[in-house]
């Protein structure tokens, strides 16, 4: 494996020169390539461009775009000259900017658009050591001449790759030399964590820490030359980024989307892609889309749609004990189940595959006809979603990482699947699972999750002190997960250490599987627990408006708004009836985890706002903007 990411583009440049690196698409919606040796001149270029504005070997530049094919040649460009990329999305707020700019004291900063420059202005006296900017898009007259008022330099990344390739001409030598100087150790980015608990901190992660991972990946994530990944998430965020290098390294092509349903359905049809990583809510979203066109198909269609969904998903439980596929903790009577189940697996079969002649396979086919697998990350991916996508035989792959691991530790393998856990650690990482006083417990018991090997971070940047909370004298990486080890050594996670509600009793709860549950309800579009230091727990429900008003015109109810509508004696009911058919000892419930209260709330949950931008949900925002609801909930509670 090469030392640094420029290096390992540049060999997969050498053997596949004129495969697509990449796919945009252009002004009318079609997508073009980008091949791999135009990829590699383009990152040459802008690396002699910004070595001509005076660019350092571990110099820092801020870099506040979305997910495009600029964003990948400049991030490679800066790190050929050994410089350092502090990358952060357009959702970035005014503060976070200000914070994560001023505290790497970038002296360039890559805006994608005038909206992230004017951002940048407006917070000029803050930002004294920016003395560049650089711009994806065309910047209008006047902006440009605001820039120049702040004593700024405004460039095109356009006109910059115009005056890297004449550099180049004569001096490509000197880029080329400075490639070379590249080490696997040295810092390739520090990425600010989307601040889920507070104030963000920025992981400093090396080359090592993202090439430890694609030796492995390559067999667990197959792509083959020229094969597509159409990807959807925010490039700067740590995910997306190694999903990247994980297609580059195989020689296969990156397809920029959406993770909008009507976009990114749309796109699969195009673009046919053989992979796609995503957070686990874009899997829902198509869950969700799916059931939502059968509802409202409705009669003997949505009826045969539900049988055959019903067989798939019994056929391939049995399926998985069977054949061993499912997360093990002990002794699972392997002799004993195939004298039971062989017989009804058997007899299931059939109406199983009738149901993807007649159902499954017009489902595939929204995926296009080349779709091997999904890879969700960056989340829990809820249990509902993850049955059912295997039962109709699309694979979706569960990973397991954080941004200090840069990220992957693990992943199931698209190939041979085992439900219910996220995999086994890749090679080059190690994991093990403590107790609260840090001693090391056997496989199948349940604690906190700890991480040693190459993809853990070289440290929070300036933060020694954040750095030295979460290592442990003998190099562990502290995860804050909760999680138990199978008795394949493959993980299986719980929830998170700072997620635990703590009751006025002293019950521990997770609230993660809880959400998850509620979130089967086609009637609830996201869940929050909440109760910490209460008596009891209670719950956040965003509702799903189209839902509510279909169950409400299908029932005769009248109503004159919908704030009055979802007030009802009759919608109230159906949530409380919802909250206890899946909440409940049945289910796997201990009593303290019902949900005794329950608050409906109307407004979608936003990236920046609520969600950070792995569209996770950051509680102590949802504490702070629904305090008012949450004080009100337990307001009788004495």
């Amino acid at each position: 494996m090469e030392q640094t990411l420029p290096k390992m583009l540049r060999k997969t440049a050498s053997d596949y020169p004129e495969i697509a690196a990449q796919y945009s698409k252009n002004t009318e919606g079609v997508f073009e390539p980008v091949l791999y040796r135009e990829l590699y001149e383009l990152a040459l270029d802008f690396a002699a461009a910004l070595k001509l504005l005076g660019v350092e070997r571990t110099q820092t530049i801020g870099f506040i775009s979305d997910n495009r094919k600029e964003w990948e040649q400049a991030s490679m460009g800066i790190m050929t000259l050994g410089a350092v990329d502090v990358p952060r999305g357009c959702d970035a707020t005014i503060s976070d900017l200000r914070y994560i700019l001023s505290f790497t004291e970038c002296a360039i900063v890559i805006a994608e658009n005038s909206a992230q420059v004017k951002k940048l202005l407006s917070i000029r006296s803050d930002l004294p050591h920016v003395q560049h900017i650089i711009s994806f898009d065309e910047v209008d007259s006047a902006l440009a001449a605001d820039v120049a008022k702040e004593k700024i330099t405004l460039h095109l990344f356009s006109d910059m790759l115009n005056e890297g390739k004449k550099h180049n001409i004569e001096h490509r030598a000197e880029i080329e030399a400075e490639l070379e100087k590249g080490a696997r150790d040295d810092t390739a980015c520090i990425i600010f964590t989307s601040g889920t608990t507070g104030t963000p901190k920025g992981v400093e992660l090396s080359h090592g820490n993202f090439l430890t991972q694609l030796d492995e990946l390559q067999e667990r994530i197959y792509l083959n030359p020229g094969e597509r990944a159409l990807c959807v998430l925010p490039v700067w965020h740590v995910f997306e980024r190694l999903c990247e290098y994980v297609v580059f390294v195989q020689g296969a092509a990156v397809c920029y989307s959406k993770p909008v349903g009507s976009i990114m359905l749309a796109d699969f049809k195009k673009i046919n892609p053989h992979l796609m990583p995503a957070v686990p809510r874009v899997f829902e979203a198509i869950y969700d889309g799916i059931y939502s066109k059968m509802r409202k198909t409705g009669g003997v269609v949505y009826a045969l749609f539900r049988f055959f969904v019903g067989v798939a998903l019994v056929h391939s439980r049995m399926h998985r004990i069977l054949f061993r596929q499912n997360s093990r903790f002990g002794p699972d009577y392997f002799a004993l189940m195939w004298i039971v189940l062989v017989i009804p697996w058997l007899v299931l079969y059939p109406l199983k595959l009738l149901g993807n002649v007649l159902v499954f396979r017009k489902i595939k086919v929204m995926l296009g006809k080349n779709f091997r697998g999904g890879i969700a990350g960056g989340g829990a991916y809820p249990h509902n979603i993850d049955e059912f996508f295997w039962a109709l035989g699309i694979k979706v792959v569960e990973g397991y990482g954080l941004t200090e691991t840069a990220p992957v530790v693990s992943v199931r393998h698209i190939a041979a699947p085992v439900f219910g856990n996220v995999g086994s650690p890749i090679r080059g990482v190690k994991a093990r699972i403590v107790d609260a006083d840090g001693f090391v417990l056997g496989r199948c018991k349940q604690g906190v999750v700890q991480i040693k090997g190459g993809t853990v971070m070289k440290g929070y940047y300036k933060r020694p002190d954040l750095t030295q909370k979460v290592m442990t004298v003998d190099g562990w990486f502290d995860t804050g997960d909760i999680g138990i080890l199978t008795i394949h050594d493959e993980i299986v996670l719980k929830g998170r250490m700072k997620d635990t509600i703590v009751l006025r009793g002293g019950e521990n709860i997770e609230p993660l599987p809880i959400e998850q549950k509620l979130q089967e309800s086609r009637y609830v579009t996201a869940a929050v627990a909440v109760g910490q230091d209460e008596r009891f727990l209670g719950a956040l429900i965003l509702v799903n408006e189209d839902e509510v008003k279909g169950y409400a015109a299908e029932n005769g109810i009248q109503y004159d708004t919908y704030e009055n509508l979802l007030a009802s004696d009759d919608i109230q009911k159906l949530y409380n009836s919802e909250i206890n058919s899946l909440v409940n000892a049945k289910n796997g419930f201990k009593m303290f985890e019902r949900i005794n209260k329950f608050v409906l709330i109307t407004k979608p949950f936003e990236i920046g706002v609520e969600l950070s931008a792995k569209q996770e949900i950051m509680r102590f925002r949802i504490s702070e903007i629904y305090r008012k609801e949450i004080k009100a909930m337990f307001a009788s509670d004495i």
